[in-house]
């Protein structure tokens, strides 16, 4: 064959070869992609689906627990009828344990209704019910009560807005009941429905895509949902149209070159022209062994590898900014220090190759305590593999607590040690130390804020917070520079999270309390009087309130000065803490102004509570230091308002206003003593009928509105004995 038909013929070899699977490829891809996004879209439908019948079922079962806690059966009905005017059901029906109904509200849906805790759909369902059983105190079956919505086109229209999908509703032998779906594509919908198997997606001849939802526990409605494909019409036409034009234009071209070309380096020019193009892909055909033939196959030996260099660097780039994207969104999104160390050791495990890693911080005793792991499964020394905690290192024993006690990194093959350390086995690790960045911790006196530090701390190594260990690179080589690199990186990132998250939880202490005295502060106050104002509501107990203020105070102040004020508020405040118990709240809300929450006791308790602090307070005077330094005992006394919610406020703020209100008046009785609140006015009162052999509470704690006599009966909460002191040493 002459060199002008060996240039021609592989011509057409270069142009058609590319064009057919062209075609091919962006064919299937095509497809491909349209499946893809149709699949996802179905799964984000399906998810809204089971989203939305579960938030129904809920709000049925929370309609159903509303009329059920109506101690008073009279009172039922009328509990039902309000629930059906809320618009949190369609209907409520009572039945009594032989399951006849006792009541049902008008207008309710038709049967069958479907329970929302049945796994499956049986027959047509018209509405979907939630059934909570009846019970007496002591624990009779009296009934049960059921919440119903209807289960209509506008349920599965609604649904359908919500999904963005169509949405079928079938009964048990596979019906159409409910639909969305246009007249001309329902058959196929149904059909294509028929087929899917759990959560595949099958598709239609007309181009849409069908998924199956249910039934399934908590979502019992056998549901179909289908979306249109975005594949555009005549798509394979085209192709074929475009791999003929593109065959006609290559053939008039070969010609055309086979006419004009009398040297076979021609060929090769091109090829060097669209590789200095970009296009890597290029391969020249060696179809001799002369000096052409050589030189074509350097050439094609010379792009696959660059190729295969290029595609490599861009794999690892773009993982590299996908792991570093992962990681920048989580710093920024969270303060949850154990997700954010978890993706720090997934993206550095992924970046060098490793197979398995672990990342451990100090704690207080001077160990290294694991906090997340990765890997480690058949590598543990000993202890349960589950926990990330049982990895304990001491600090400058072994492989890794070296490298804390150092700040050096390590990387090498694994020479297990005569004294076993703690650490797991491996072939080969890379371990880097992260210490706060600099400027996160002040250095110099730790007494004497502000003082410079000493000349000899500004050689002093930053301390380590923990170290991040890799362990065995995939293909059995050791770690390299690169990977020290790159996971020196990732160390930096847990460094800066771990001290994000101190720094985080230090500023939310700081927000909630008091700096001198260590109390809560009056914002936390506010959200604390709100929450267990809440709590007794909730639970129909008390919640008593102690306004105190310091006597004289600012004669204190005038006589030894503000830093002898100082002293006495400190311990104040360690006196009242020393005095209340675990679940009690003491604050600080201003000046000489305390405050304290006593969950769950009444009147009595409240005072017996105020004599002790009173007594505390009055029997043991103040040490302090007076103005020419010589110690001096300041007596000092308190006067405590004491109001009881909700005997004498009905919400927060009033309760405090009513304490502080005693407060005033124990003032005004001549200071050093407590006053209980005035109960308000009472306002219209209806007689309740109470049975005669009414017991106390199984709990013996005072119910709210009850008055110190059946407190004293019941047993308040601070009359027993002495409960456990707050000790959150703030």
């Amino acid at each position: 064959m002459t060199l002008r038909g060996r240039l021609t013929a592989a011509f057409l070899t270069v142009v058609l070869g590319p064009v057919l699977l062209g075609a091919f490829f962006v064919g299937s891809t095509l497809s491909a992609v349209d499946r893809g996004r149709a699949t996802e879209r179905l799964g984000v439908a399906a998810a809204g689906v089971r989203t939305s019948v579960d938030a129904l079922c809920q709000q049925l079962r929370a309609a159903a627990d509303a009329v059920a806690l109506v101690a008073d059966p009279a009172a039922r009905p009328r509990a039902a009828d309000q629930v059906v005017g809320r618009g949190l059901a369609a209907a409520v029906v009572i039945a009594d344990p032989a399951g006849q109904t006792s009541y049902a509200t008008p207008g309710g849906p038709p049967g069958p209704w479907q329970d929302c805790a049945a796994d499956a759909t049986t027959g047509t369902v018209r509405a979907l019910a939630a059934r909570v059983r009846l019970r007496d105190p002591a624990g009779a079956d009296l009934g049960t009560v059921a919440a119903a919505q209807p289960v209509d086109p506008a349920f599965v229209a609604r649904l359908a807005a919500v999904t963005g999908a169509g949405v079928t509703l079938l009964d048990d032998p596979g019906r159409i009941t409910h639909t969305t779906e246009d007249r001309e594509v329902r058959a196929a919908v149904l059909a294509a429905a028929r087929q899917a198997d759990g959560d595949r997606v099958t598709g239609t001849a007309d181009g849409r895509y069908v998924r199956r939802v249910g039934p399934a526990p908590g979502q019992p409605l056998a549901l179909v949902l289908s979306v249109p494909g975005e594949r555009p019409p005549g798509l394979y036409a085209a192709l074929v149209g475009a791999v003929v034009l593109a065959a006609l234009l290559a053939v008039v071209a070969a010609w055309r070159l086979a006419r004009v070309t009398t040297r076979p380096l021609v060929e090769l020019a091109g090829a060097v022209d669209r590789v200095a193009h970009g296009d890597l892909t290029t391969r020249v055909p060696v179809r001799t062994r002369d000096e052409i033939g050589r030189l074509a196959g350097a050439f094609n030996r010379m792009t696959r590898e660059t190729g295969s260099y290029v595609a490599a660097l861009t794999s690892s780039r773009d993982q590299l900014r996908g792991h570093l994207t992962v990681l920048g969104d989580t710093l920024a999104s969270t303060h949850d220090l154990q997700r954010i160390l978890r993706v720090i050791l997934h993206s550095a495990i992924a970046a060098t190759g490793a197979r398995a890693g672990a990342v451990l911080l100090v704690d207080g005793d001077g160990a290294l305590v694991g906090q997340c792991v990765e890997g480690l499964d058949g590598r543990w020394p000993s202890g349960d593999p589950a926990d990330p905690a049982t990895l304990r290192v001491p600090v400058g024993a072994g492989m890794l607590g070296t490298v804390a006690a150092t700040g050096e990194p390590l990387r090498g093959r694994w020479e297990p040690a005569d004294t076993p350390t703690g650490e797991p086995s491996c072939e080969t690790y890379v371990a880097v130390p992260f210490a706060a960045p600099r400027g996160a911790e002040p250095r110099g006196d730790p007494d004497r804020p502000g003082h410079p530090p000493a000349d000899g701390d500004a050689a002093e190594p930053d301390r380590a917070l923990g170290v991040l260990a890799l362990y065995d690179r995939l293909g059995a080589d050791e770690f390299d520079d690169d990977d020290l690199v790159t996971l020196r990186t990732f160390a930096g990132h847990a460094a800066v999270a771990v001290e994000n998250v101190r720094v985080h939880e230090e500023a939310q202490r700081l927000s909630l309390t008091d700096p001198l005295t260590g109390l809560w502060n009056y914002r936390y106050l506010r959200e604390s009087i709100r929450r267990e104002v809440e709590r007794a509501n909730r639970f129909g107990r008390m919640l008593s309130v102690l306004a105190l203020d310091l006597d004289r105070f600012k004669h204190v102040n005038d006589t030894w000065g503000h830093a002898a004020g100082d002293a006495v508020l400190v311990e104040f405040a360690r006196r009242v803490r020393g005095e209340i118990r675990e679940v009690d709240l003491a604050f600080r809300q201003g000046g000489e102004e305390f405050v304290v929450l006593l969950p769950e006791t009444d009147a009595r308790g409240a005072t017996i509570v105020a004599e002790r602090l009173g007594a505390v307070v009055r029997d043991q005077p103040v040490p302090v230091d007076g103005h020419a330094g010589e110690p001096v005992r300041v007596p000092v006394t308190v006067s405590i308002g004491i109001a009881v919610y909700p005997d004498h406020a009905a919400g927060g703020q009033q309760v405090l206003d009513a304490a502080d209100d005693a407060l005033y008046a124990a003032k005004a009785a001549g200071r050093d003593g407590y006053r209980l609140a005035q109960a308000p006015d009472p306002g219209p009162t209806q007689e309740v009928p109470v049975v005669v052999a009414a017991v106390s509470p199984p709990d013996g704690l005072p119910r709210a509105g009850a008055g110190d006599a059946a407190a004293a009966a019941q047993g308040g909460a601070s009359s027993g004995p002495h409960p456990p002191r707050q000790t959150r040493g703030r």
